[in-house]
Parts: structure tokens; sequence; C-alpha cells
């Protein structure tokens, strides 16, 4: 066994009132076709951030990352995230080319599903007000 410390991984979807969380992403876009805008730097969550996104919920907003709650997740399943799983396997991709992610290192979605995650991660809101039946059943855990 090593005596390095393991390294940290996240979750690209965390609640805001996670320990350790940081915003990476502001959603933009419309409605329809929400998109995320990746910051240069993450930055860890504030009341006075979390205040920017006015009466929507922070994580309809933002994207937020922190430590992956592993088996304290109903998404964690078989020592994997199910959730990266089925975005993967059900949501187009997006974009063709790695977007400019300061998590991607410690992402949980990319150490699991590699680029094609990365891929569909741009259209990904944690929150989705008015979710259709699809986002849903993607968002739904098994």
């Amino acid at each position: 066994m090593s005596d390095e410390p393991r390294k940290q991984i996240d979750c690209p979807s965390a609640p805001a009132n996670a320990d350790g969380a940081r915003i990476f992403g502001v959603m933009t876009g419309t409605p329809e076709e929400h998109r995320v805008g990746y910051l240069t730097e993450a930055l860890p969550v504030t009341e006075k951030l979390l205040s920017l996104s006015g009466p929507a919920k922070p994580t309809e907003l933002f994207r937020i990352a922190a430590p992956c709650a592993n088996g304290g997740c109903k998404h964690f399943k078989d020592n994997s995230c199910a959730l990266a799983q089925r975005i993967v396997a059900g949501v187009p991709a997006v974009v063709n080319a790695l977007p400019a992610c300061q998590i991607r290192s410690t992402c949980r979605w990319f150490r699991q599903e590699g680029k094609e995650a990365c891929f569909r991660c741009p259209q990904v809101m944690t929150d989705i007000p008015n979710a259709s039946d699809f986002e849903k059943q993607i968002a739904d855990s098994d």
C-alpha cells in the first residue's frame, strides 16, 4: 500500500451545501438550449455567490463540484456513478473537443467515462425547472 494520499474525486453535479463545494461553471444559453460557461478558476461556494442565483435554486444557475459522496449518493452503484453512465449512454454529445474545465483532473465522470462524459457535460444542469420526461429519466436513479 502506498503512503501517498488518495487524490480527491469530485462529483461535477453536487449540491450547493456540500462540504468543499466549488462553482466551476455558470449556465448560459436559453432554457431550451442551456450550456455551461466554464470558469477559468473554480470558486469556493459562498453565500454571496449563491445569492447571485436570485429566486432560482443555485444548482439551476451554477455547476457545482464537491467531493464525491460515493455510497452516500443515490447515483453511486457498484463502485461507479450510474448518473454518468446514463448521461453518456442516453444524451447526445454537444461538443467534440474537451471543454476548458477546471475540475477534469479530479472529476468522477471523466475518470469513469472519459472524454465521452466531457462531450455531454456542457448541457448538464443539476436542477432543471420543468424538466422533460427524458431529462427526468436520465436524472432518475435506477
